[in-house]
């Protein structure tokens, strides 16, 4: 029967089982959307707000699914829109297909209006495969290429279609000269297993070692057992970058938590006293943070061989699949009966969490952020997914949340953009409707854009089955992370121009439009709160007063350095002695039996 080449894109989608296309209309994919309208939607056009927010809830969609996301755009401003979300599914290394509109062929190069030169736009973020479809009979591979680049490569690909090609009658291509066809969509195996020479290498490495320390990233959440065993056998502690927070639970006595400037003082401790270090699907970027170059004999896995070996000189590098390579490398450990190293590293772990709530529980003017996250962890079920905004609110998300069980959370990893938090959690109800999710979003990020994506979820809550979708707004009217950087990196005290932002009532904004909602300003409310919107029977807003002032200590801070951040807030910055008594007060907890 003959098609369009609209409806051909449509069921090459639906061949590649993609349930989902995060979308905004525009004349430059008018084709497409007519489309849709003749698939009965399927699959579901999600309209966000804004194309940006498509691209964020494609790659939220692709993070918690293991799915490829996909985000659709009309031409020029379109396309441009995209862009943020595009990188930051680049720079996190997730699967995203985003399929463009462009000018009619006709008007191309004439500057038409909208008119963009899309293959230079997208030829970074989309360099793993980007390609301009011109005939219909090119759609197959162009589609199936892009798909499979996606998997395989765990990047963000791009096919363009002009407007009027949309609307053309798809002809296949043919079995001649200059015409390439494509296989059906299928599943592509992933199983990497290096060669057993460097297995036996790595496994000489580790064996050696009296004090073994791991450091996984979200390239090991496929092997969540063989970790565990790895780290039973080795007596090893094991350290999450921050896009592998949720492989293992922190319930574990052994797992440290984060690492970095958004880490715990039981992984700073784990690196600086280790003397062999197993590294496990992590980009983590900040060396600084791992042991002296001369301290510790290094071991890596990654299935990007391209990535491995950059961050630390590992003696040994393993390019294969976290699960395979482990599974192959188990057998060859000897367990470490000297256990004393793993004692240290629990008891630092158990000090560590008592600091925590120490902290948490200090009060604040008006309400302590740490709480916040703090009495979340005492009641977020253990299905949940956690989406966290890129600000001083990730802080709290790394350090205090205690993830257990079944739990998922994520965000904008290595390119820490603002605004993904609202969006990707959208896309994490998309790719399970059935699993309540909790978005820990600062005020900044609310107001940049993910205010109109409360209309996005209001839209579609009825289609998901569990209705639950919190969203947690850290309100102190400041741009918290950057003021504070200015204080710690830059030395200088707040500049109240560019820091502080419009007060405005966040419940009052979730009730006008239709979503529960709950005003906290006083901290003994905030376990109420919690439970009140976890029990809901759809989303709720939660928009808790904080106190701007409360310190993001590194782990590795020392009151030297906390001087000297002292001597730049006295400078002129509004509060100083507050905030400088608050940071004490934080600090002192560390030292508090």
């Amino acid at each position: 029967m003959p098609m369009d080449v609209s409806d051909y894109v449509l069921q090459r989608l639906r061949q590649w089982g993609v349930e989902t296309v995060f979308s905004y209309p525009g004349d430059g994919i008018n084709g497409l959307v007519a489309a849709f309208g003749r698939a009965e939607n399927e699959p579901k056009f999600v309209q966000a707000r804004h194309e940006e927010m498509s691209a964020f809830e494609a790659t939220g969609y692709a993070k918690f699914s293991g799915r490829v996301g996909v985000c659709l755009a009309t031409s020029g401003p379109g396309a441009i829109h995209l862009l943020n979300g595009l990188y930051d599914a680049k720079l996190d290394h997730v699967p995203v297909v985003a399929i463009v509109g462009q000018t009619a062929r006709s008007a191309m190069g004439g500057s038409y209006q909208q008119e963009v030169d899309l293959q230079s736009l997208f030829k970074d973020v989309a360099s793993e495969y980007l390609v301009e479809v011109n005939v219909s009979s090119q759609l197959p591979n162009a589609l199936d290429r892009a798909f499979r680049t996606a998997l395989t490569r765990r990047a963000p690909t791009a096919v363009i279609i002009p407007a009027d090609l949309q609307e053309e009658s798809y002809e296949p291509p043919q079995h001649e000269f200059k015409h390439v066809p494509s296989s059906p969509p299928g599943r592509l195996p992933t199983v990497v297993t290096p060669a057993r020479a460097e297995i036996e290498r790595a496994a000489e490495v580790l064996n050696s070692g009296e004090k073994v320390a791991m450091l996984i990233g979200q390239g090991a959440r496929d092997a969540a057992a063989e970790v565990l065993e790895v780290a039973d056998i080795t007596g090893a502690g094991v350290a999450k970058a921050l896009l592998g927070k949720d492989v293992l639970p922190d319930d574990l006595s052994f797992v440290t938590g984060p690492i970095g400037l958004l880490g715990s003082r039981p992984s700073y401790e784990l690196m600086r006293d280790c003397d062999t270090l197993l590294i496990i699907g992590s980009n983590f970027p900040y060396t600084q943070f791992m042991p002296d170059f001369d301290q510790a004999r290094g071991v890596q896995i990654d299935l990007d061989g391209t990535l491995i070996g950059m961050r630390y000189p590992t003696e040994v590098n393993l390019v294969g699949d976290a699960k395979s390579t482990l599974r192959e490398l188990i057998p060859l450990l000897r367990r470490q009966e000297d256990r004393s190293w793993r004692e240290t590293v629990e008891n630092n772990v158990s000090d560590w969490w008592r600091t925590v709530e120490q902290q948490s529980m200090l009060e604040a003017k008006p309400v302590n952020p740490m709480r916040v996250v703090w009495e979340l962890s005492q009641c977020v079920p253990d299905n949940a997914i956690v989406t966290s905004d890129s600000g001083s609110s990730t802080n709290w998300y790394a350090r205090c949340l205690r993830f257990r069980g079944q739990m998922r959370g994520s965000l904008s990893g290595t390119l820490a953009t603002m605004g993904s938090g609202v969006p990707y959690a959208i896309g994490a109800k998309f790719a399970h409707p059935d699993r309540p999710v909790v978005a820990l979003v600062g005020d900044g990020a609310m107001q940049m854009n993910g205010l109109a994506e409360l209309l996005t979820i209001a839209r579609y809550r009825s289609e998901w089955s569990d209705p639950r979708l919190v969203v947690c707004v850290f309100h102190n009217n400041d741009l918290n992370q950057v003021t504070w950087e200015l204080r710690a990196m830059g030395g200088a005290p707040k500049f109240e121009e560019s820091q502080t932002i419009p007060d405005v009532s966040y419940a009052d904004l979730a009730r006008c439009m239709g979503l529960g909602a709950i005003a906290v300003d006083d901290p003994a409310d905030i376990a109420g709160a919690w439970e009140r919107a976890l029990a809901a029977d759809g989303p709720t807003v939660i928009d808790v007063r904080c106190d701007p002032e409360v310190p993001p200590i590194p782990p590795h801070a020392s009151f030297e350095q906390m001087k000297d951040t002292a001597a730049a807030i006295l400078r002129g910055d509004p509060g100083a002695w507050h905030l400088m008594w608050q940071g004490a007060k934080t600090k002192a907890q560390e030292m508090r039996p």
